[in-house]
């Protein structure tokens, strides 16, 4: 911004006023809480109520429903979330006034200094997953982590934690280069492929971003890379990393992988020794690939294999990743976030392994740009279910500017279904689901809804 010409951490001080605009977001209400407790005084506003306003304010921060810059008081600094846009009237009148304004990544960029680990988990795909792991194994380990995840995990029945240790956890995001603000000691890069390209110009500009994320680890710290991904091995080249992989020659790898009832079991061997074995409670070939990436950080960063081998046993999925929402006449009911091309084959060819009747897939695309530069990709992976249901695209940040439409996909995948509403998904669902079916509600919007109103109603 023009109008903050000292770094975060110059105001990140007690006794300082934080204004959070847009607090009740997935990362804003543990900054929040974090910024709390290293004694600064918090206040912020958000769009609508919700759970984590109400717990705000239960710890004594003001929140106000609805922006306006009379929220401002006599704030000293500004913190803002990326959907958050210069039009917005609190920003607008914190820039009028000369009140410093930053971005969320900066604020946690400068909260991770304070901590002599830093693990920061990037990716195309499988950020809030293995972030996850990572959290399973170093609560195992008891080193009382500070953790930030793009999605809801029940071990901590949010996405975040505050934690007493030497060790903060987060997911990192390569949008916007938001990553770019943090100060990792240990930077996880799980892949790099095409997307985002809204913002970024092409993969090399992508693959560019990740390397600048890998430079920022400081002597004595860990790249840890997937060797089975090219994006990522380009991203890192010349690095010194410490590599994970299943099809590459790796340090850190699994062994003996075969599956237990459709669910991974194997041996994860460092550099050629057993560190730990993995009983995986989740589904399909790229979460071991996650949970490697996880072991490997957790061994770079000291913790025992037993920790490894407890946290993963443990785990058994975030929130929106193959997540089980319930049985519709004798049809399983799961829910998951992917929203990519190589996220939808990693879900759908796992989901077709699992022995189900039919798979039935209600699918909603996240974006115009992604859906359009994509296109052709989703129509293939689209056939793989025996049934499609495609609802309206989510619009999410953007504007219909390539006047594109789920409709569209729809005519190129033959026997698919499109529906304008969810309501009319969930009927579409009623009607298609018999015994032994698995039905997937998929996308990075709301069509988790489809599933949970398909649930709600009588068979």
């Amino acid at each position: 911004m023009m109008n903050n010409p000292n770094p975060i951490g110059d105001y990140l001080l007690p006794g300082k006023k934080a204004h959070l605009v847009g607090i009740g977001g997935v990362s804003m209400c543990p900054l929040a809480e974090v910024l709390q407790g290293m004694g600064l005084q918090i206040q912020g506003s958000d769009m609508s109520e919700s759970d984590t306003v109400r717990r705000l304010r239960s710890l004594g921060v003001t929140v106000a429903i609805g922006h306006n810059a009379e929220n401002l008081g006599d704030c000293d600094l500004v913190i803002r979330t990326a959907a958050v846009h210069d039009g917005n009237p609190e920003i607008a009148g914190a820039i009028a006034r000369g009140i410093p304004v930053y971005e969320r990544a900066q604020a946690w960029g400068a909260i991770m200094r304070r901590y002599p680990n830093a693990l920061c988990v990037s990716g195309t795909h499988g950020k809030t997953t293995t972030t996850s792991m990572c959290t399973h194994i170093f609560m195992a380990a008891e080193t009382d982590p500070t953790v930030m995840i793009g999605g809801t995990l029940p071990l901590l029945r949010s996405g975040y934690r505050v934690g007493k240790g030497d060790t903060i956890i987060l997911e990192s995001c390569e949008y916007c280069n938001s990553f770019l603000s943090f100060f990792p000691t240990v930077a996880v890069i799980l892949n790099v492929e095409a997307d985002h390209l809204d913002f970024f110009k092409d993969l090399q500009d992508i693959q560019n971003s990740f390397r600048r994320f890998a430079e920022l680890v400081p002597p004595g710290g860990s790249v840890i890379v997937n060797a089975d991904n090219a994006g990522a091995r380009e991203a890192a080249q010349g690095l010194n990393a410490f590599t994970f992989g299943l099809e590459t020659e790796a340090e850190c790898t699994a062994m003996n992988l075969h599956e237990d009832r459709g669910r991974p079991d194997f041996d994860i061997y460092v550099r050629g020794e057993f560190y730990a074995h993995a009983a995986l409670g989740v589904y399909g070939r790229h979460n071991v690939s996650n949970a490697l990436a996880a072991a490997a950080a957790a061994y770079v960063l000291g913790l025992p294999g037993k920790a490894v081998e407890e946290g993963l046993a443990a785990f058994a999925g975030a929130g929106r990743r193959f997540e089980h929402k319930g049985t519709f006449n004798g049809a399983e009911v799961y829910d998951d976030y992917a929203h990519h091309p190589d996220e939808l084959h990693a879900l759908l060819s796992t989901a077709k392994g699992l022995g189900y009747k039919r798979l039935i897939v209600a699918f909603q695309p996240h974006t115009y740009s992604r859906t359009s530069k994509f296109f052709d990709r989703f129509v293939e992976e689209l056939k793989l279910p025996d049934a499609v249901i495609l609802a309206e695209i989510f619009a999410a940040r953007e504007q219909n500017t390539q006047g594109i439409s789920s409709a569209d996909l729809c005519r190129n995948i033959p026997g698919a279904v499109y529906c304008s509403t969810l309501d009319k998904v969930a009927d579409r669902l009623r009607q298609a689901a018999r015994p032994g079916d698995l039905i997937l509600t998929v996308g990075a919007g709301d069509i988790y809804r489809a599933g949970e109103k398909l649930l709600e109603r009588d068979v």
